[in-house]
């Protein structure tokens, strides 16, 4: 049975919400990076089609980091070209000025530089301070910008509400680290909740303190991870203090390499059912994103994490 068709989930508005959210889809960058093996390159670029066939409009595609620290992404050069064609968004990662020649020589007009909120997390990630890797990102993003008009930098921010290492992480350290990464010229910021550890009370206060620096929320994403189960809740929260942009994974495929205790990220397939539900508009067709995950659940050897994934294909756990 597939309940979509019957009209379910029933669209309920909610006020004070976003009329259209737009989805960052990660699984393609962000969910295998985190396999244990490494996947085909024409499977990966198969499944960034079928992505782009269920109406959306942003795909992360790949990152241009050297492939000793991220080995399942070290096609970047073999595969951004077998997807450039698709007319959608596809931002790379690029963690340095070399990364950003390639991805620039292969024509990418959205990069993306990944910042820590926390200096164990910095150290553990980039092997800098939060500082030092501030102004390793300096002339990353100001190169992209000057390259052309059309170029757009973002800047993603790990360890926004916890730390392995640390902790609770203090607002003031986000707002720091996120007014400086604006400063620098970025164009969009996603806050990661990259351990799972945040609830709606967390988000809320946040963004408040955010907004309140002088950050606009129109240039704010959240990227949760549910490891918790709190992926949604966090979404929601978000919602209501006018975010519209949230990063979710396909199939809730994905995790962290350099954080052990990341586990998946948000499942879009989640996402776009409790927004169905409050009547948000995605643009994104659910059945075909559900046959694309169990599609790459079948390559990947394993049924989807997804509970909708599951819900709407009677995929057994």
């Amino acid at each position: 049975m597939n309940t979509p068709e019957l009209g379910l989930p029933m669209p309920v508005p909610a006020e004070g919400l976003p009329a259209r959210v737009r989805i960052h889809e990660v699984g393609a960058r962000d969910g295998l990076q985190n396999e244990k093996a490494t996947v085909p390159t024409a499977v990966k670029a198969e499944f960034i089609r079928r992505l782009a066939g269920t109406g959306l409009t942003t795909i992360e595609a790949t990152s241009f980091v050297h492939p000793k620290w991220v080995p399942q992404l070290a096609d970047a050069e073999d595969l951004y070209p077998q997807i450039s064609d698709l007319p959608v968004e596809l931002p790379v990662l690029v963690p340095n000025e070399r990364g950003l020649d390639r991805a620039l020589a292969l024509g990418a007009r959205r990069v993306a530089v990944f910042a820590s909120a926390t200096e164990s997390f910095a150290k553990a990630n980039l092997n800098r301070t939060v500082d030092e890797s501030l102004a390793m990102f300096e002339p990353v993003v100001s190169r992209a910008k000057g390259e052309s008009d059309d170029v757009r930098v973002r800047g993603y921010l790990s360890m926004c509400f916890g730390d392995p290492w640390e902790g609770p992480v203090p607002v003031p350290q986000v707002v720091r680290v996120c007014r400086a990464l604006l400063d620098l010229g970025c164009d969009e910021l996603s806050l990661g909740d990259t351990i799972g550890v945040a609830t709606p009370g967390q988000v809320t206060a946040l963004l408040a303190a955010l907004t309140g620096a002088g950050v606009p929320v129109s240039a704010l994403g959240v990227h949760f991870h549910d490891t918790y189960g709190q992926a949604l809740a966090n979404t929601l929260a978000a919602l209501q203090q006018g975010v519209s942009t949230v990063d979710a994974s396909a199939g809730g495929l994905g995790g962290c390499p350099f954080a052990k205790s990341a586990t998946g990220n948000l499942a879009t397939e989640d996402l776009v059912w409790m927004l169905r539900g409050l009547g948000i508009d995605t643009g994104v067709d659910l059945g075909r994103l559900v046959a694309t995950s169990v599609w790459m659940a079948a390559h990947l050897g394993r049924p989807s994490p997804s509970r909708t994934v599951r819900a709407l294909s009677h995929q057994e756990s």
